[in-house]
């Protein structure tokens, strides 16, 4: 298939963009390069079945016809939305309803890459796709929450209005290579942290949760789940809990780091628990991570030292080498 790829230099769609193509697919990336990177789609450059369209999907496009449409263009971090929140409201609303548009023009099949913070700070836990959330819609949060909450509404909309085969995915914090070293999730923020030889940051007393799950996993289930007939939302995310400051100490001992653990205030409106109900995911899909925290931190520390020795002269936490070095 020729299948359109929105906020294709990002972290996830990069890596769904590599499955894409590793499955014998033609790629077209759209991404207006405001949070993505060109360096995780440097790799294809020269890669005949891809293209790279640099555009902001906030206004209508339409670079020929695609079979699917996969819509992962937004600001997904809290340092990138909370700087671009006027931005994040608007792709969640504005370029999704044109990504929508492509798909409907076309004929195409559309997934649209929603959060499991539609969950808000839950009430509920684990938390299952029938719940319907616990969101503050004017806090520090609210320009991501509601942009994913009203593109899900306008998502079901199109398949309910237009007969749009549509696909939802709730995705829960994921991490892995490509994942920004200084866009403040919890993950990258240790890492980075951990190989600088600096303190982990935690905020609160570190006892709420979160759930983590290695890209690789989460891309597959994005992708079984494109080709589905289910049509509501389904959680795709790794249903082990870990507290932050569990995973805090899980990378001080996978890095070798001594860096102390110090502890910051909550930010406003962070959310409590976080786990995914993942049965919905199992019986559909026949999915379920199978990456453990660990094995996944290790399998993304060459990319952290990597990113962090470019253009630096500075030795990091078990590298003995300096920058330019292999």
């Amino acid at each position: 298939m020729r299948i359109l790829v929105t906020g294709a230099a990002g972290f996830l769609g990069s890596h769904l963009t590599d499955r894409l193509l590793a499955e014998g697919h033609s790629v077209v990336g759209v991404d207006n390069l405001s949070t993505g990177s060109l360096a995780n789609l440097a790799h294809l450059q020269n890669e005949p079945r891809f293209q790279l369209e640099e555009h902001d999907i906030c206004a209508p496009f339409d670079f020929g016809r695609v079979e699917y449409v996969y819509n992962f263009a937004s600001p997904a971090s809290p340092v990138n939305y909370h700087r671009l929140g006027l931005e994040t409201l608007e792709v969640g609303s504005s370029g999704t309803r044109n990504a929508l548009e492509v798909a409907r023009r076309h004929g195409a099949g559309f997934l649209h890459a929603s959060t499991s913070e539609c969950y808000g700070d839950p009430l509920v836990h684990p938390q299952s796709e029938d719940y319907w959330g616990n969101v503050n819609p004017v806090g520090p949060r609210s320009v991501y929450d509601e942009a994913k909450r009203f593109s899900e509404a306008l998502v079901t909309g199109y398949h309910r209005y237009h007969a749009l085969n549509t696909h939802l995915v709730r995705i829960f914090n994921t991490y892995g290579p490509r994942l920004g070293r200084d866009d403040g999730r919890v993950i990258s923020n240790f890492v980075v942290q951990a190989l600088r030889g600096e303190p982990l940051t935690v905020y609160g007393d570190g006892q709420q949760t979160r759930s983590f799950c290695y890209v690789s996993d989460e891309i597959d289930g994005i992708v079984r789940l494109a080709a589905s007939s289910e049509h509501t939302p389904v959680n795709i995310g790794n249903p082990v809990e870990w507290t932050i400051l569990e995973c805090a100490e899980t990378v001080q001992r996978v890095t070798g780091s001594s860096s102390p653990i110090v502890f910051e205030p909550l930010p406003v409106d962070d959310p409590m628990q976080r786990k995914p109900d993942i049965s919905k995911a199992r019986e559909l899909l026949g999915w379920e991570p199978g990456i453990a925290l660990e094995q996944g931190l290790l399998l993304s520390l060459d990319y952290f030292r990597a990113t962090l020795l470019a253009g630096q002269p500075t030795t990091l936490v078990g590298q003995t080498a300096t920058a330019g070095a292999s």
